[in-house]
């Protein structure tokens, strides 16, 4: 069972999607060596995190980061639940004035 975000936590992540982030904590498989990856937004890191299985990559121990210091990381679970509930909308530009849904 996916634990489930709070409303309050999935709309910051909604509105940061294309915040800068980090991904820590990522085993490539074929290498057996641990990579960090950055340089990338909130919302391609969560894509990542949520089918690297397959990608060949572990992602058990995963964090993203991102938002100022303090703001909780993202785990695993975290991101599947991210991905499947809001999938594409993750890696749109955001436009100014329009919430999620809107058209």
């Amino acid at each position: 069972m996916l634990l489930a975000l709070d409303d309050a936590r999935s709309t910051a992540v909604l509105a940061g999607k294309g915040a800068d982030a980090e991904i820590f904590g990522v085993i490539d498989l074929t290498s057996k060596k641990e990579t960090r990856i950055g340089g990338i937004s909130l919302g391609c890191a969560i894509q990542f995190v949520a089918n690297a299985s397959v990608l060949g990559y572990d992602v058990r121990s995963a964090m993203v980061l991102y938002g100022e210091p303090g703001t909780p990381s993202l785990r695993v679970w975290d991101c599947e639940h991210l991905w499947t509930q809001y999938g594409g909308a993750l890696l749109q530009p955001s436009e100014p004035g329009k919430g999620l849904g809107q058209a």
